[in-house]
């Protein structure tokens, strides 16, 4: 499903279910040894999905570990991305050479929760939102809202190396399948941290929604379409 939104040089894998003989490889255990077996199987198939779409870019299968923020460790030259929810696991990635960042969401099409959409939705975008819904009731524009800022995050982060709150970024959903971004980051603080390679301030994303899940994903091109501080 992710690959519709993305473009071809990212590399999908995709699970709807979760395969019995998926291993883990040497460190991922450890990452999970008190985990639910709900949580097990989740990170083991996205981990099981990272290593398929390494295979796509002729890449070896590698362990895929967490490094700050948890944020997933790959292997030298390449991005991506993992998403899990209720029946659908995925991964994502490019070389760093056609992709700067990559960030994908899956959600499963339903409402948000009580009190989630309250403490991650701002003003102007709940004023959005009233507007799509009177155009497309059939979407819930709370579950995109949430899945587009988790895309966001994992666009944005292996960039900056810098947290990013759901109030800092202001997302315009549109119904023909785009989104943007613009980023409420303080003019106050630093344009750089270690390791990073570009402060962006907006990002184009594209969303779906298919087979009871949304969708979301963004990727930086490395001709890039997003201004950059």
């Amino acid at each position: 499903m992710i690959e519709k939104i993305l473009p071809s040089r990212v590399a999908v894998a995709e699970a709807l279910s979760d395969p019995s003989d998926a291993p883990l490889f040497p460190g991922e255990e450890e990452l999970i040894r008190n985990a639910v077996e709900s949580r097990r199987k989740e990170f083991t198939t996205a981990r099981w999905c990272a290593r398929r779409a390494l295979g796509a870019l002729g890449l070896a299968p590698v362990p895929i570990l967490r490094g700050e923020r948890g944020a997933p460790i790959w292997p030298g030259g390449v991005v991506g991305s993992m998403t899990h929810c209720t029946g659908y696991r995925a991964a994502v990635v490019a070389r760093r050479e056609d992709v700067l960042s990559v960030g994908v969401d899956a959600e499963p099409h339903e409402p948000l929760p009580d009190g989630v959409h309250e403490a991650i939705a701002l003003a102007t975008e709940q004023r959005r939102e009233r507007e799509l819904r009177d155009v497309s009731p059939e979407i819930h524009w709370d579950r995109l809202l949430f899945s587009a800022k988790e895309s966001v995050y994992k666009a944005w982060f292996p960039l900056t190396h810098r947290w990013l709150g759901f109030e800092q970024a202001d997302i315009v959903l549109r119904s023909n399948g785009t989104f943007t971004a613009e980023l409420l980051i303080s003019a106050t603080e630093p344009d750089r941290t270690p390791g990073a390679t570009a402060t962006p301030t907006g990002f184009h994303g594209r969303w779906l929604v298919a087979d009871g899940l949304v969708a979301t994903a963004i990727a930086v091109e490395n001709e890039p379409d997003m201004p950059t501080g």
